[in-house]
């Protein structure tokens, strides 16, 4: 696989998660400070149930596709036309499902808009077989195009129905606008058609490897908003609120670089799927330079917290802070997981990823179910623990798969997240004894932190930031 390719890929991948996510932060904060914390509250509750209904359309079928390595046009015919068969059933069950959830949370206005918002999952089948086509054969760009349409025309939907005083219903539309637009641009852009074939046995292979895959994103999926779950029926809409707008600005970063390395990756590995070596050392690097961005991203985020919170959302969403820290440090080591898990993928073990999400999720929910009932922040701190424990489980396979273990594991992440500890110590002491507004402040911490980051993996030798300045720059010269 052409090196170039790859990250070419991965830039295109990473430009167009960090664009929509800029623009989706930038409306989230016009509607933060246009409604109250309650109506986000009630529609992060609603959104909960769509995102495990997405989790059927995006694991499963798609990643088999991606993963064999002879797929043609009959198996993206044949998944395309199961996933548009599935995707009705799943609408059918939440439309006639929605009136108990309604009830269980004793909130009658979530009927309805679960049953608007749900046809999310209609329209994102329609977009999942392109979507697996376009990363089977490394065109992220046509990705950068939907996306940006999508959440553009979606951002002037949410905020003028908010100004219009429409609550919670501009973030519903919003949501549904943004996903309908995407996926009409993906079909525009993206030339691959389904044809008039179906074989049964064809879907029978690919759900063999799918199924798997399924059930264990089913597993993390109900995991990851369980605690949204929870924290909705026994406490206050407002501290679902606090929860979810503290874990929104670290998800922001995790997105963007998760996504960008995760859905560039398992295809890279899978066509390196008969060398191991090739894929232990395309797995190396790419943990290497997934924490390399990452620790200093989450660590400085957290030691900012109180200013960015201040500053960009204001004073009634001050208690969202203590939350944003700990998700921080929750999700620093994602690369770690995304790396090790996709190694795993691309080699054909589904199998023992499933066994290790159910061994992850239990040990999950014994933590939630321990810290349930002593109090919101709690919840979150056992996510932390959690995510701790997942990196030994994760890692553990992958010494006899790719002799990668532990101890080269570490070594390969470990100066990486020592220097940004060191920064974002300094930048929590600017915050601590610098007492200036919270512009001012925030804008030193930023700059100190980055400055200082950038000079300490100089002196330390850090070979990646010099590897990703390289592909800068080469870049820039391609582009001139």
């Amino acid at each position: 696989m052409n090196g170039k390719k790859v990250i070419s890929n991965m830039i295109w991948r990473f430009a167009e998660r960090s664009s929509a996510q800029i623009v989706t932060f930038l409306v989230s904060i016009v509607l933060a400070r246009i409604l109250d914390p309650s109506v986000y509250g009630t529609v992060a509750l609603v959104t909960v149930f769509t995102s495990i209904l997405q989790i059927f359309i995006d694991s499963g079928l798609g990643n088999s596709l991606i993963q064999k390595k002879d797929a043609d046009n009959i198996d993206f015919s044949t998944v395309f036309y199961t996933n548009i068969l599935f995707c009705l059933l799943i609408y059918l069950v939440m439309f006639v499902c929605a009136p108990f959830i309604a009830k269980f949370y004793g909130n009658n206005d979530m009927t309805l808009m679960l049953r608007v918002l749900s046809i999310t999952v209609i329209i994102a089948g329609v977009k999942n077989i392109q979507q697996a086509y376009v990363a089977r054969n490394l065109l992220f760009r046509k990705f950068f195009y939907s996306t940006i349409g999508g959440t553009i025309f979606s951002a002037f939907v949410g905020i003028g129905m908010a100004i219009l005083g429409c609550g919670p219903w501009a973030l519903i539309f919003q949501h549904l606008s943004n996903t309908l637009v995407d996926t009409v641009i993906f079909w525009v852009t993206v030339k691959w058609r389904p044809k008039k074939s179906f074989s049964f046995s064809r879907l029978k292979i690919l759900f063999t490897y799918g199924w798997k895959l399924l059930a264990s994103a089913l597993l993390d999926g109900i995991y990851n908003n369980l605690t949204s779950l929870i924290v909705g029926k026994k406490y206050s809409s407002k501290d679902l609120a606090y929860y979810n707008q503290g874990q929104k600005f670290p998800i922001i970063i995790v997105t963007n670089i998760i996504t960008s390395i995760d859905s560039v990756l398992l295809p890279v590995m899978s066509n390196e799927q008969d060398n191991n070596y090739n894929i232990k050392m395309i797995t190396r690097k790419s943990l290497r330079i997934g924490t390399f961005i990452m620790a200093p991203l989450m660590i400085g985020l957290s030691a900012c917290g109180n200013n960015l919170i201040n500053l960009i959302l204001g004073e009634k969403w001050i208690d969202s802070v203590i939350f944003l820290q700990i998700f921080c440090f929750t999700y620093l080591f994602w690369p770690v997981h995304t790396t090790n898990l996709n190694a795993i993928k691309a080699l054909g073990r589904s199998d023992l990823f499933l066994k290790l999400e159910l061994i992850k999720k239990l040990i999950g929910v014994i933590l939630i179910c321990i810290s349930m009932n002593i109090g919101v922040v709690a919840i979150a701190i056992s996510m932390l623990i959690n995510s701790l424990l997942a990196l030994i489980i994760n890692a553990f396979p992958n010494k006899k798969l790719l002799d990668y273990g532990y101890l080269e594991q570490i070594k390969d992440i470990g100066p990486s997240i020592i220097i940004s500890l060191i920064i974002g110590i300094i930048e929590w002491a600017i915050g601590c004894y610098i007492q200036i507004s919270c512009a001012i402040e925030l804008f030193i911490q930023v700059v100190v932190g980055a400055l200082s980051y950038i000079i300490l993996a100089k002196i330390f030798k850090i070979v990646e930031m010099e590897y990703l300045f390289n592909i800068i720059r080469k870049r820039k010269k391609s582009c001139g």
